[in-house]
């Protein structure tokens, strides 16, 4: 534990110190004293202009990002539970602060992020405007600047999407504005060899604000092909972004788009494995539940996102489901839940059991009451039956359109559906096999420290001599960042694939591409089922004709004095109910809330 805290010091020393560097970023002090200082010093023939960026704004977050995956890799050994009863004073920072529309739940935690985020980006833009506004190319004293530059972070997708593509508006229609009245519009042609290209920017503008158009609610839920397909094409959108800024500024964002390529190159690595369905549950309340086999010893947190690709429906196409099944109940398989135009059901913790659990569930016909069917595993092991029998579960479930019990035969009975294995499927893996943080920490690290090598021989041996010979010539500028954007894509590939490989032949050897036999499982499975409705029926309690009185529920739950964790799933007002009634520190003080969405 000693370890642990002494690296969490130190991710809180760097962190900060890059934090000061970005408030630093854009005043007088820094443009005209320190960053002249820096890159003297920084700014050597092996890196030139990108030096003193790649020091102060990537090389700490990609520091950031190694150390983290060897923190949270022994922090995996030494804490391997989680407890409610381990609840610290950073509760009250997490409880929710803000419950309304269009934010949504926010904790104190995250408002006071976003609010540091604000100020940062006030600041930024205030500077920006301070320290650029004397050098502008003025024909007349009475004109005045109107564009803006985009600070673009990505804390919340959804939220600094839109905050970015507004600055990212502003800062396009300004320029366009400013050379108008000051008879320049043939600067919207220019794309200069020795400086940045504005055609790139118009082009990667107009590419944003297709992605932004079509990422509306109303447009994105009513014509998703279109959302979908129009999002993918964010790769133009980089290319020509990093085009525009140049290799300065492509310093300041490339961890982002550094950690972003590992993350993504990973995926499609794994996605080029079959795996093994082993059944499906069908229950006649529109819900398919898939079951496919796993790698004994595979880890993995309450809802976690399992991708899925229906080829009969789309080669292209992987969307993210929760995962439903629990790592611990079933060692060998791997469920999802598939509910066609309603939220899923997440799945209550796989780590530390609670002594009970109360599930409050709103069903709108009695025909969805076979959800509950499948809240235990389809097939039953030593370890499940332990599991079931330390949990003390009850059931309170209510039936919002149905006044009475309908008739017995009219309820459609749950399908079980069982599949032959073929010999290409194999079991669901981590990428990076049992270890994966510390191997994705090797990937970072290595692929970064690739980049930089690779960057300083170009530089040094490539780009330099061109610059020197004839004395006072430039590099094309273009070209520039065309060579750094192939050397981040090039370590970032052979680093991933060498450590993805290697793995993938070790998971061979240990597992021997096993798939487990469940053929002849089919009267086991059967029975499992039909005991576990029998359980599920006799815990519990059907209330027809009305709605769950939350408040009174998780109050009665929070005089007991223990610890009780709260986890809502649903509709948007729902889950505002249940944060406002878990948001006040004194009333429900014994009340921790986490709250999940399946619908943007």
């Amino acid at each position: 534990m000693e370890r642990l805290t002494a690296v969490r010091m130190v991710l809180l020393l760097v962190f900060v110190g890059w934090l000061f560097m970005w408030v630093m970023l854009p005043t007088k002090t820094y443009k005209d004293s320190w960053k002249l200082t820096l890159s003297a010093r920084l700014g050597s023939t092996y890196f030139r202009e990108q030096g003193t960026n790649l020091l102060l704004f990537s090389f700490p977050i990609m520091f950031l990002a190694s150390l983290g995956c060897v923190y949270l890799h022994f922090q995996k050994k030494s804490c391997p539970e989680s407890n409610l009863s381990r609840r610290s004073w950073l509760d009250s920072w997490n409880r929710p602060l803000i419950v309304m529309n269009p934010l949504g739940i926010v904790s104190a935690m995250e408002l006071m992020f976003a609010a540091m985020f604000v100020v940062l980006l006030g600041w930024s833009l205030g500077n920006y405007l301070y320290v650029s506004f004397g050098h502008l190319h003025m024909h007349t004293a009475s004109e005045k600047l109107v564009g803006l530059t985009s600070e673009s972070s990505v804390k919340y997708h959804i939220w600094l999407g839109h905050l970015s593509m507004v600055l990212f508006t502003a800062h396009s229609v300004g320029f366009i504005i400013y050379w108008a009245i000051t008879d320049q519009m043939a600067l919207m042609l220019e794309w200069s060899r020795t400086y940045v290209s504005n055609v790139a920017g118009e082009i990667a503008f107009i590419l944003a604000l297709v992605m932004w158009v079509t990422s509306i609610p109303r447009v994105r839920r009513k014509m998703f092909e279109l959302f979908f397909y129009a999002h993918q094409t964010y790769i133009l959108y980089l290319f020509f972004y990093i085009i525009h800024v140049g290799v300065a500024y492509f310093c300041l964002i490339l961890p982002g788009i550094f950690l972003f390529l590992i993350d993504r190159y990973l995926r499609f690595l794994q996605s080029r494995t079959n795996v093994r369905v082993v059944a499906a549950r069908l229950l006649p309340c529109d819900t398919l539940e898939l079951n496919f086999t796993k790698i004994a010893g595979l880890d993995y947190n309450p809802a976690s996102i399992l991708f899925l690709n229906v080829p009969s429906i789309s080669k292209l196409q992987w969307h993210p489901f929760t995962v439903t099944s629990n790592a611990n109940m079933e060692p060998d398989m791997l469920t999802v839940l598939i509910k066609a135009r309603q939220e899923q059901q997440p799945d209550d913790e796989h780590h530390k059991l609670p002594k009970s659990v109360v599930l409050i569930c709103a069903f709108k016909n009695s025909a969805d009451l076979s959800m509950l069917d499948i809240l235990l595993p389809l097939t039953s092991n030593l370890t499940s039956r332990s599991y079931l029998s330390e949990i003390n579960l009850e059931i309170q479930a209510y039936i919002t359109r149905e006044t009475e019990q309908p008739l017995e035969n009219t309820k459609k009975p749950l399908q079980t559906i069982w599949f032959k294995p073929h010999p290409s499927d194999s079991p669901i893996s981590a990428p990076l096999g049992p270890n994966s943080w510390l191997w994705l920490c090797a990937i970072i690290s290595s692929s970064f420290v690739m980049f930089l090598v690779l960057l300083g021989i170009l530089t040094r041996y490539h780009i330099y001599p061109k610059e020197r010979v004839p004395e006072g010539s430039v590099y094309n500028y273009t070209f520039k960042t065309l060579w750094d954007m192939f050397l981040v894509c090039g370590s970032v590939f052979l680093a991933t694939s060498f450590v993805f490989l290697w793995q993938k032949k070790e998971n061979n050897k240990k597992e021997g591409m096993k798939v487990q036999n469940l053929e002849g499982d089919h009267e086991v499975g059967e029975e499992i089922e039909s005991v576990a409705h029998r359980s599920v029926l006799e815990t519990t309690e059907v209330h027809f004709s009305r709605r769950p009185d939350l408040k009174s529920i998780l109050m009665e739950k929070n005089k007991k004095g223990s610890a009780t964790g709260v986890l809502v799933s649903g509709p948007r007002n729902m889950r505002h109910e249940v944060a406002k009634i878990c948001s006040s520190p004194n009333q429900a003080k014994n009340l921790h809330l986490e709250a999940m969405s399946f619908n943007w």
